[in-house]
């Protein structure tokens, strides 16, 4: 079982712009179906875990939709936030670890994912809990926004490949 952070960034390392949008990103060009993208990466995955600002996001940008995962959801927040109906939401704050162990026995055979928040990946790095990072670099630069990964990660490059306008690589997380 592996814990992947999956996600897409801007060639200047940020994930979102300051005010949480993801308009730069849903504008540019990439093959669904094409090298690393999301629809065959998610079918492997078992369980996720996201920060509040990803899930208040998805809630927002859903539309009449229904909850986009299946798999068992974990969110980190501190707030009291609403959950889709339906949808196996679980609400967490503090001990990754301890998420972690949970989401484990959820997933059963298949892996994990952090979904979006650099800080949230890099509190699962901190313990040693992250095993690769998969990142979908878009042809676009923000100047300023969150951060891919607010931390300092030594990472091997295990795989690389050209989708559409993306460039995308996937790391394992080095441990010493």
């Amino acid at each position: 079982m592996t814990t992947h952070f999956y996600t897409a960034s801007s060639l200047d390392g940020f994930i979102a712009t300051n005010e949480h949008s993801l308009d730069w990103l849903l504008k540019q060009d990439i093959d669904q179906d094409g090298p690393m993208a999301y629809s065959a990466f998610e079918k492997r995955i078992g369980a996720l875990a996201m920060g509040a600002s990803t899930y208040e996001w998805l809630l927002r940008n859903q539309g009449d939709d229904p909850w986009p995962y299946e798999q068992p959801t974990w969110v980190f927040t501190h707030r009291d936030l609403p959950g889709p109906v339906g949808a196996d939401i679980r609400f967490a704050s503090g001990d990754v670890a301890r998420v972690h162990d949970e989401m484990r026995a959820a997933a059963g055979e298949k892996d994990l994912w952090i979904v979006g928040g650099g800080e949230l990946a890099g509190q699962f790095a901190d313990l040693r809990l992250l095993d690769e990072v998969w990142i979908q670099y878009a042809p676009v630069t923000l100047g300023s926004g969150a951060p891919l990964l607010p931390r300092e990660l030594d990472l091997e490059l295990l795989e690389v490949a050209q989708n559409r306008s993306f460039l995308c690589g996937r790391y394992r997380v080095v441990t010493s």
